[in-house]
């Protein structure tokens, strides 16, 4: 049996959803206003998120040095909260409800490879974080995962499963370790 990953052999599937000339201008949109430190203009950039299709409610707070891959594939409920160095790595939809606080540094990742093959083909899950969650500081959330209603998944944990509701969760793979009490 030959176990070489076979890169040549490589293939993307990835629907994009938006033509070539819509992904070039996002490029340098996404560098100059959301990358960017020193840009601190957050209604600015939620403006620029409709204008490329994102679905933005009310209240949207965005820090600086944020990356979204695909923001026509975005929606944010609303008086959510996306920290500095944030990365909305969307191949796939991700859908973030309403009173959503995506802390420092934390990483929505919806695409992967299938490692069992030696194609290693591409792989993407959308992601849904519902009313109320809380991602901690350098926190990674995989693609097919929801984070149900008010749970929260700890500073630097990782999310592989689904996320139940009012439960904290930490580590790597993230388990629960309390539930969350709201007053």
């Amino acid at each position: 049996m030959d176990s070489t990953v076979d890169n040549s052999s490589y293939r993307t599937t990835i629907e994009i959803g938006a033509s070539s000339l819509k992904q070039a201008a996002w490029y340098f949109v996404n560098i100059i206003f959301f990358k960017n430190p020193f840009n601190v203009f957050s209604g600015l950039k939620v403006t620029l998120l409709r204008w490329f299709g994102a679905e933005v409610g009310d209240g949207v707070v965005i820090k600086p040095s944020v990356n979204i891959k695909f923001p026509w594939k975005l929606k944010v409920g609303r008086h959510s909260w996306i920290g500095e160095g944030v990365w909305i790595d969307n191949l796939s939809e991700v859908i973030i409800g309403s009173n959503v606080n995506l802390s420092q540094g934390c990483l929505l990742l919806t695409g992967t490879h299938d490692h069992s093959k030696t194609t290693f083909d591409f792989l993407s899950h959308p992601i849904v974080l519902e009313d109320g969650v809380w991602i901690g500081a350098m926190a990674v959330v995989y693609g097919g995962v929801t984070c149900k209603t008010h749970s929260i998944l700890g500073i630097a944990s990782v999310a592989e499963k689904e996320l139940e509701p009012y439960m904290i969760y930490k580590g790597n793979p993230a388990v629960p370790v309390l539930k969350r009490v709201v007053k």
